[in-house]
């Protein structure tokens, strides 16, 4: 029997609501907590360099207050390596950053920024911290990724989730493959899989039956839902998407 994938719920969005207006509400904290409750296996969290959403106090709270694992995604400078061994998370996603984008737009240049990522990736695992690197569902990527030595990547499942947003069917058709193709390689090569990014329950129910991807990391789309149905009940949800998906994996 298939495992059943773990769910990390990103609350980073909880964040930016509260730094529109300032203050301290909604907290992010607490929506990790309720988020756990409702399910989630775990919390990740993007401190950024213009801190836009989550902030270093947020970081540092979450690993105190939750009890499941804490993914600090970050970009692969010195100062993030710094607060991520300060902080002492469970996993560390490497992710690129630029100050322009609203969001992680596409995956880390593990290839042509090999030199610039790989001190980050063995000054983290030596910490013992789980090293994970947001990439493209790419074969040379994913070979890139195990050659700098981290154990973990994340699939960018963007372009996937944006054609069946957008109805471009064949566009999605061919996208799915090559995440399910990506997804094997990787597992052959000793990796560990991960996807995220775009990911809503229809979506997510499609990529649950790609039996290689161990966990999703979902954010956006579940913090946008809670304003409908409230965290709880979107997290809850999901967590039945994923299930209902996995059970038909093959």
């Amino acid at each position: 029997m298939l495992s059943r994938p773990r769910l990390g719920i990103n609350i980073d969005h909880v964040a930016t609501v509260r730094n529109a207006r300032g203050g301290v509400a909604p907290d992010p904290v607490r929506a990790a907590l309720l988020a756990i409750e409702a399910g989630a296996d775990g919390i990740t969290a993007h401190l950024r360099e213009d801190r836009r959403h989550i902030r270093d106090d947020d970081m540092a709270r979450l690993k105190r207050e939750i009890s499941k694992p804490l993914n600090f995604e970050m970009a692969a400078t010195d100062e993030m390596v710094r607060i991520a061994l300060a902080t002492m998370p469970h996993a560390a996603c490497l992710v690129p950053e630029k100050r322009e984008e609203r969001t992680t737009e596409g995956g880390l240049d593990v290839v042509g920024g090999h030199a610039h990522v790989a001190p980050a990736v063995t000054r983290l695992r030596e910490a013992g911290i789980r090293v994970s690197l947001f990439i493209e569902p790419d074969e040379v990527a994913l070979r890139a990724s195990a050659a700098l030595g981290a154990p973990v990547v994340e699939l960018h499942t963007g372009s996937y989730c944006d054609a069946v947003a957008h109805g471009e069917t064949a566009k999605a058709d061919r996208e799915l493959e090559r995440i399910r193709t990506a997804a094997r390689i990787g597992t052959g090569l000793g990796l560990e899989v991960h996807a995220g990014h775009g990911i809503d329950f229809s979506t997510g129910e499609t990529l649950a039956r790609i039996p290689e991807i161990v966990e999703f990391n979902i954010g956006h789309f579940l913090i946008g839902e809670a304003i409908f149905v409230g965290l709880s009940e979107s997290v809850r949800l999901m967590r039945a998407a994923l299930d209902a998906g996995r059970a038909h994996a093959a």
